[in-house]
């Protein structure tokens, strides 16, 4: 089965879950309008991993809806994307990046989505027109990177995949391009494309290509995962990873451990470890308070070596991408601005008072950040 008749081939909704015995028939029909706001898609390979006897599967909870997304508590734009959009579908929010939001369509609607204002539900926020995209590209030469994300960016068609490499391989001041993806993960007959390969090696002879992956759980890594990923090395692709730290997923240090291992086992690159932003639909079923998360952070740290352990804990904030350091003896916790959004921000360290169960800054009064 080609990847196109895989994508087509998905489960789509939660009658056809519970026909498969991943659902009962009552709780098919209480999830109908969560599924109506979010949408589902499920590739048929990534369901096959669950298992049906374990109610709390890490696999289940991040593919099969669930009633704790009617919770409303949060936002849908955590990171003031719409203040960053310079046009239709291109983000430059770091003064060296260029993002593409290039399309809302993925192989999977994870239930932890960031962007689940948009994805699989509205085009309106990505590029309609690459020329102009790639004409404000060229009159910033300060963007030595551009991301081309969704959505999956390997969602694309090849053409339109080839069109992007051709174009963006032509200018001079960008030294290299990354496609977000979890297609090696959820999809992985993506990397089965020998036309895509062929296209990926082409380009990344003349420029460096990335691809950003993002496995949350060891039980993502199989044998088809490990083989897309090999693929897309044996291209000349350099793979690596970001982690989202999602509770009843990873939300423990022997599982964040066993991820970054195998990670690391099969070459993949753990570049950071993402606090989970708290969104609307979100939050409440994943977001992990900040000191469980230092906690369980260091300690699966000092089960790693020293090429596994190489990722950041951090959060992308409003103002920019945050690393959080660790504690304090009186339990506050340490930040440091990894890459701002403000030139004044650029360096700066601060603490903050994250008791009470907070899960982001915005959550901290005024007084106890500082």
């Amino acid at each position: 089965m080609t990847w196109e008749q895989e994508l087509k081939d998905c489960v789509r909704s939660a009658e056809e879950l519970a026909a498969l015995g991943y659902l009962n028939m009552e709780g098919a029909q209480r999830l109908k309008d969560v599924a109506q706001k979010y949408p589902i898609a499920i590739p048929r390979y990534y369901l096959s991993l669950i298992d049906k006897d374990d109610e709390n599967d890490p696999i289940r909870k991040m593919c099969i809806p669930a009633f704790a997304e009617e919770d409303a508590s949060g936002v849908f734009d955590t990171s003031g994307e719409q203040h960053n959009t310079v046009e239709r579908g291109l983000q430059h929010k770091y003064k060296n990046t260029a993002l593409i939001l290039s399309t809302n369509v993925c192989a999977m609607y994870c239930r932890h989505c960031f962007r689940k204002r948009m994805v699989g539900v509205t085009d309106a926020e990505t590029a309609a027109l690459l020329e102009s995209v790639l004409s404000y590209v060229r009159d910033h030469k300060e963007i030595d990177n551009i991301l081309v994300s969704g959505g999956d960016s390997l969602m694309l068609s090849n053409r339109v995949i080839e069109k992007m490499l051709s174009e963006i391989s032509e200018i001079k001041h960008v030294r290299f391009v990354r496609f977000g993806t979890r297609a090696p993960v959820v999809l992985p007959s993506r990397l089965e494309d020998q036309e895509l390969l062929g296209i990926l090696r082409r380009y990344a002879a003349k420029k460096p290509v990335y691809v950003v992956t993002q496995f949350n759980h060891p039980k993502e890594i199989t044998r088809r995962s490990t083989q897309a990923v090999r693929s897309l090395q044996g291209c000349g692709v350099v793979v690596s990873n970001q982690t989202v730290l999602l509770k009843g997923v990873n939300d423990n240090a022997q599982t964040l451990a066993a991820l970054m291992n195998a990670l690391t086992g099969i070459g993949v690159v753990p570049y950071y470890v993402f606090q989970c932003r708290p969104v609307k639909a979100v939050k409440g079923q994943f977001q992990v308070p900040l000191l469980t998360g230092v906690e369980i952070v260091e300690r699966a740290k000092g089960m790693l070596n020293g090429h596994a352990k190489r990722f950041k804990y951090a959060m992308s904030h409003e103002t920019g991408k945050i690393e959080i350091l660790g504690k304090t003896t009186d339990d506050r916790v340490l930040f440091k601005y990894h890459q701002p959004k403000y030139e004044k921000d650029t360096g700066r360290l601060f603490s903050a008072d994250v008791t009470n169960g907070r899960g982001w800054l915005d959550e901290v009064p005024e007084g106890l950040l500082y």
